[in-house]
């Protein structure tokens, strides 16, 4: 059963895209609070690259940068490796299930970075995810936008705070790139949600984290109203 597979009980898929420091963590925390008290539903939070032990290890190399000498081509590829295991093993079962699954980066995150920000051709991307995803297509994707200078130093103070409090930190192999390289990602990010308006909907960053929580709540209510009304009494709110 995939994220577009018919049923009353069938599984919600939705994705947070965006460049550095957008704030998305932060998010998908706080609306999987709000969908647990108001869906009635189990929900699931992970992250690509990521979301199942193949794919963590996957994703220690390639955010080291040890992929990085063998060019964009073959950081896509790894991408996609971690994609297949994370999709059978948590994201579809979880779908199949009936379950809410939160994704932060799917599949848009390898067009914008390894496509448009590190010149792949797109042509090849739509091919590996046709192959890769399938119809496992997310129902909703929310794109955090805000400027790459914002985004950056957001990243910086939270790597500060991780050294202060004792945890490796530093700029990982993206966070690491020139401001040029998140130009190109805001763009294509900007780009992807011009393309595609029936899944995606941009919100500001910029804003204050509240103010931020309140718009994807919007979103997800106009998007995706089912989710706050097939369980019957389930209308407490989250803290």
């Amino acid at each position: 059963m995939t994220a577009r597979a018919g049923g009353a009980g069938r599984g919600r898929f939705i994705t947070f895209e965006g460049g550095e420091g957008a704030g998305k963590s932060t998010q998908i925390r706080r609306l999987a609070a709000h969908l647990r008290a108001r869906s009635g539903r189990p929900v699931v939070t992970t992250r690509e690259p990521g979301g199942s032990p193949r794919a963590e290890a996957i994703r220690e190399a390639l955010l080291a940068g040890l992929a990085k000498p063998h060019g964009p081509f073959a950081e896509a590829l790894l991408f996609c490796a971690a994609r297949i295991d994370h999709l059978d093993t948590l994201i579809r079962p979880a779908l199949a299930a009936g379950e809410i699954v939160l994704c932060d980066r799917f599949a848009d995150s390898t067009r914008a970075y390894q496509g448009a920000a590190g010149g792949l051709d797109p042509a090849l991307l739509t091919s590996l995810e046709e192959v890769v995803v399938g119809q496992t297509r997310p129902d909703l994707t929310l794109i955090l936008d805000c400027d790459p200078e914002l985004g950056l130093a957001r990243a910086r103070a939270r790597q500060s705070a991780d050294e202060t409090a004792g945890a490796a930190a530093g700029p990982d192999r993206f966070e690491a790139e020139a401001l040029a390289f998140h130009a190109r990602l805001r763009a294509a990010f900007l780009a992807i949600a011009a393309a595609e308006p029936g899944r995606c909907a941009v919100v500001n960053a910029a804003l204050s984290a509240d103010a931020v929580e309140a718009a994807i709540r919007t979103v997800v209510a106009e998007r995706l109203p089912g989710l706050f009304a097939e369980t019957p009494g389930a209308h407490g709110d989250a803290a």
